[in-house]
């Protein structure tokens, strides 16, 4: 198996979803980062993961890493929440984002807003000001989520 398929039958174990990994260069140091997120629903959204699951996933995750270290050189395990407004790379990212508002830049630079409302193979649905988008998940340059405050 994988290191990230290990990783994500922890975190599985723990009644968690893997949303991302990846390693990361802040402030010269190295950070391999894991992001994940409840499979738990409340009122059409999905419900956070509190502190305690956080410690308990780098207290099971850190024993892996020791025997299959995720890079050659130093780093730090940090275990948290992908964010509420973060980037979208993968079409795993927009399945698991399903309810959320985001923002689109397509390939021309059109720009769109809305809500996902659902995922069908590589289309994308969204409910925006103009009505029903239909975008295909190829034609997208960059997207994030964001959070009305």
């Amino acid at each position: 198996m994988s290191l990230n398929s290990d990783i994500e039958s922890i975190v599985r174990s723990l009644g968690l979803e893997l949303y991302d990994t990846a390693v990361v260069s802040e402030h010269d140091e190295t950070i391999f980062r894991i992001s994940v997120i409840s499979n738990e629903f409340e009122d059409g959204k999905r419900k956070s993961v509190n502190l305690e699951k956080y410690v308990e996933l780098t207290h099971l995750i850190s024993p892996l890493l020791d025997v299959t270290p995720p890079v050659s050189s130093e780093y730090r395990l940090e275990v948290g929440s992908p964010g509420i407004e973060r980037k979208l790379t993968t079409l795993g990212h927009f399945k698991k984002s399903v309810g959320e508002d985001m923002k689109i830049v397509l390939g021309e630079k059109d720009k769109i807003k809305g809500k996902l409302l659902k995922v069908e193979g590589n289309t994308l649905f969204f409910e925006t000001e103009d009505g029903l988008k239909e975008i295909d998940f190829h034609d997208i340059e960059k997207a994030k989520t964001y959070f009305e405050w």
